[in-house]
């Protein structure tokens, strides 16, 4: 299956926070998108690896997401060796996708930045002919090259790059997160608190969401910081 978008994150819920409604918004231009979770956060303090699994599936239903599937690289413990990387190859080479976006340059959670440079550097590698991996079959893949890599912001307060105004798709965002019921506000929940449990953080994702969109008169954007400078066909493009 070739797909417009691969959205990766190191964990799952990591896409719905802070690229969804990017992805949404590009579905309606009949883009297609699918997801990769490196990992299913079964370092997490709330929800086990299987709770989580079940959520981000029901995320993805959500989404009207084409896929989502996860890799085996460990929460925390996972290391940028080729081992993992290779990995991330397979499944760059199998969707083929024309954009890959992927985890923030840096970030609060150390996972965050590691998983960043694992990922531009796997699409990097994919392209070339002598990396070899195998596809489901057994069969060595053709080598593919995005032709992008953009990360999403998370949760530090970066500079994007650019904006991408979701406005419309802001309902179906948040309802995209929530279907993360173990991690996300939730007055029955008796587990632990994080950061990210309690009512206040959804405040902030609305806030943050609103700061991103005030430069370009939206009421939602989220941000983005490329990889390498981009070029454009039209300045009147340019918003």
């Amino acid at each position: 299956m070739k797909i417009d978008i691969l959205a990766i994150g190191i964990h799952p819920d990591d896409v719905e926070l802070s690229a969804i409604g990017t992805l949404l918004k590009h579905a309606a231009t009949g883009k297609t998108f699918g997801l990769l979770d490196l990992s299913v956060g079964e370092l997490g303090t709330r929800g086990t690896a299987e709770i989580r699994r079940a959520e981000a599936m029901d995320a993805a239903r959500i989404s009207g997401a084409s896929f989502r599937v996860f890799s085996d690289i460990p929460d925390g413990l996972f290391t940028h060796t080729p081992e993992q990387w290779l990995k991330v190859v397979h499944f760059i080479r199998k969707y083929r996708p024309e954009i890959v976006l992927c985890n923030a340059p840096q970030d609060r959670h150390p996972d965050h930045g590691r998983a960043a440079k694992m990922v531009a550097d796997a699409c990097f590698y994919a392209g070339l002919e002598k990396i070899e991996t195998l596809d489901d079959a057994g069969n060595q893949q053709a080598k593919w090259r995005p032709k992008a890599v953009y990360h999403y912001i998370q949760d530090q307060q970066l500079t994007p790059d650019f904006v991408v105004d979701i406005t419309p798709y802001w309902e179906k965002k948040m309802e995209t997160i929530l279907a993360f019921r173990s991690q996300f506000f939730d007055p029955s929940n008796t587990t632990p608190n994080t950061p990210i449990s309690g009512k206040e953080f959804l405040s902030f994702m609305e806030a943050k969401a609103r700061v991103y969109g005030r430069p370009i008169l939206a009421e939602y954007a989220e941000g983005f910081i490329v990889a390498r400078t981009p070029g454009v066909e039209n300045l009147f493009d340019l918003r």
